[in-house]
C-alpha cells in the first residue's frame, strides 16, 4: 500500500513537472500537443491562418486548479478555417478555448454531451454555411466575451442542447456580443440564441444568461428562444433586433434587468415565470402574453405553444412603445390563466393593454399609465392614470425623477429578487416600474459594443 501511495505521489509530481507552455505552428502540431496535454498545460497557436481538414478533437481532462488552456498567440490572431473546427468530446473537463478566430465550416465548434467545466472565451465566430456557430451540450460550461457576428445562412448562432431529455445544466453565458444576423426569409431555424429544444423543455437547467448584447440580429421571428425550465436571463441588452425574445417552452424562468430598444420585446408561453425590472423603449410590442395552443400539463405535445399560467409581470418600465402589453388572438386559443400584471409603468404609445384571447383569473394591480391611448383592457382598478415624472438621463434611459408618485408606490415583499434594472437593491417600499430611486452603486446598465465580445477587457 505504501508503495502504491508513493507511486501516485510520484505520478502527480511528474505531471506537475511536465505541465508548461507549448507553442505550435500548424494544425498537426496543435492536435499532437492536445493529445499529449496534461493538467496545467497552455498550448499556444502562433498567429496565422490555419486550414483544418477535419475536427481538432479534445478529450483530455484538466482540473479546476490546473485547466488545459488552448489559446491563440493574440486575440483573433490565430484563425482556424477549413472543413474542421474545435470538437470537445466526452470525457473532457476543464478545457479553455481562448482568443481564436473561427472561420471554418458551420456546426464544427462544440462542447459535446458528457463534457464538463469547459470555457470558450474571447473568441470570434464567423463560420460560413448552414448550421450553428457554437453548440453546447455538456454541463457546467462558461461561454464569455465571445463575438458572434455576420451570420448569413440558416442555423443558430448559439445553440444549447443536452443529453436524453435533460438540458445542459449550470451554464454561465455572459458578456458575449451577437451582431448582424440578417433575416433568412421567414423560415424556422434561424434563432440567434436557442436555449434547448422541445424535448428538453420540462428539464431544469439552473443556468444564468447575463450581460450579453444583441444588435441588428433578425434571423427569424425568434431572437432568443428558450425551450427549457429554470433559466435566469438578466441584464442583457437587445437593440435594433426585429425578432422577439421568446419563452417558447418550459417553466419557472426568471427574466429581469434586461434592456429592450426597438425590438418586438418579449413573448411568454409556459408556467410560473417571473418577468420583472425590465426596460422597454420604442418596442412593438413591449410584452406579449402568449395565447396558448395547448396545455402541456394536461397532456398536450411539448411542441405546442403551452398556455401561460401563473406568470408574474411586475415592476417593468415601458416608454414610447408602439404597443405595450398585448395578448393576440388565436383560433381556438386557450388564452392564459392567473397572469399578474403588477406595478408597471407604461408611458406613451397605444393602449396600456390589449387582450384578445381567453384571460382567466388575471390580477391587475398598482400599474401607472400616462400619455397612452387609454387603459385598453386594463381595468380601472388595476391602474392609476398620472404622470410618473420620468426624466431622461445622460445615457438616454428614462428614470424616476425626485418627487415621482411611483416612489414607494410598489409596496414590498414581492416573491422576486429585490433588485431594479440597474442591479440596485430595492429596500423598504419598492418603487413602481423598473427603476428604484436610489443612490446605491449600479451593477448593470444598457450595454455598448465595447463592453462585450472578444476585444473587451
Amino acid at each position: 500500500m505504501k508503495k502504491y501511495i508513493l507511486a501516485v505521489l510520484f505520478l502527480q509530481f511528474l505531471m506537475k513537472a511536465m505541465a508548461g507552455t507549448i507553442t505550435v505552428a500548424s494544425v498537426d502540431e496543435l492536435q499532437k500537443a492536445i493529445d499529449n496535454a496534461v493538467p496545467g498545460d497552455v498550448i499556444v497557436l502562433k498567429n496565422g491562418v490555419y486550414k483544418a481538414a477535419q475536427d481538432i478533437k479534445i478529450v483530455q481532462q484538466g482540473t479546476k486548479q490546473k485547466p488545459i488552456t488552448i489559446r491563440a498567440e493574440s486575440t483573433g490572431g490565430a484563425e482556424i478555417s477549413g472543413a474542421g473546427g474545435i470538437s470537445i468530446q466526452r470525457p473532457a473537463t476543464w478545457i479553455v478555448i481562448e482568443g481564436f478566430k473561427f472561420t471554418h465550416a458551420a456546426s464544427k465548434a462544440r462542447s459535446g454531451a458528457g463534457t464538463r467545466f469547459c470555457r470558450w472565451t474571447h473568441n470570434v465566430f464567423e463560420t460560413p454555411g448552414k448550421g450553428e456557430y457554437l453548440t453546447i451540450a455538456g454541463s457546467d460550461h462558461e461561454i464569455d466575451y465571445n463575438t458572434f457576428q455576420n451570420k448569413t445562412e440558416m442555423g443558430r448562432i448559439l445553440a444549447i442542447r443536452g443529453e436524453g431529455k435533460q438540458i445542459a445544466e449550470r451554464l454561465h453565458i455572459h458578456h458575449n456580443y451577437f451582431y448582424n444576423f440578417p433575416d433568412q426569409g421567414g423560415a424556422n431555424g434561424a434563432e440567434t440564441f436557442q436555449f434547448g429544444l422541445s424535448g428538453f423543455s420540462l428539464s431544469t437547467s439552473n443556468s444564468i444568461v447575463e450581460y450579453n448584447l444583441f444588435e441588428k440580429c433578425h434571423g427569424e421571428n425568434e431572437l432568443i428562444s428558450v425551450k427549457a425550465s429554470g433559466v435566469t436571463l438578466r441584464y442583457n441588452t437587445i437593440r435594433d433586433c426585429p425578432a422577439q425574445f421568446t419563452l417558447r417552452h418550459g417553466n419557472k424562468c426568471t427574466v429581469y434587468g434586461n434592456y429592450f430598444f426597438n425590438t418586438p420585446g418579449i413573448r411568454i408561453f409556459g408556467d410560473d415565470h417571473q418577468i420583472f425590472s425590465n426596460y422597454f423603449e420604442n418596442c412593438n410590442p413591449a410584452i406579449t402574453v402568449g395565447n396558448g395552443g395547448g396545455e402541456v400539463a394536461d397532456g398536450a405535445a411539448l411542441t405546442e405553444h403551452d398556455r401561460p399560467d401563473r406568470v408574474l409581470i411586475a415592476f417593468n418600465t415601458m416608454v414610447n412603445n408602439k404597443k405595450n402589453i398585448e395578448q393576440p388572438g388565436r383560433k381556438n386559443g386557450l388564452g392564459a390563466t392567473a397572469i399578474a400584471i403588477v406595478c408597471n409603468i407604461i408611458r406613451g404609445g397605444d393602449v396600456a393593454a390589449s387582450i384578445a384571447g381567453p384571460y382567466t383569473s388575471p390580477q391587475w394591480k398598482g400599474n401607472i399609465i400616462f400619455d397612452t391611448k387609454g387603459a385598453g383592457d386594463m381595468p380601472e382598478s388595476g391602474c392609476r392614470v398620472l404622470d410618473p415624472k420620468l426624466v431622461k438621463g445622460t445615457n438616454g434611459i428614462w428614470r424616476l425623477d425626485k418627487g415621482s408618485p411611483a416612489i414607494g408606490a410598489g409596496g414590498e415583499g414581492y416573491p422576486v429578487q429585490a433588485v431594479d434594472m440597474d442591479g440596485q437593491p430595492r429596500n423598504g417600499k419598492w418603487d413602481t416600474g423598473a427603476d428604484q430611486y436610489s443612490t446605491a452603486t449600479a451593477t448593470a446598465h444598457a450595454l455598448k459594443a465595447d463592453e462585450v465580445g472578444a476585444l473587451a477587457k
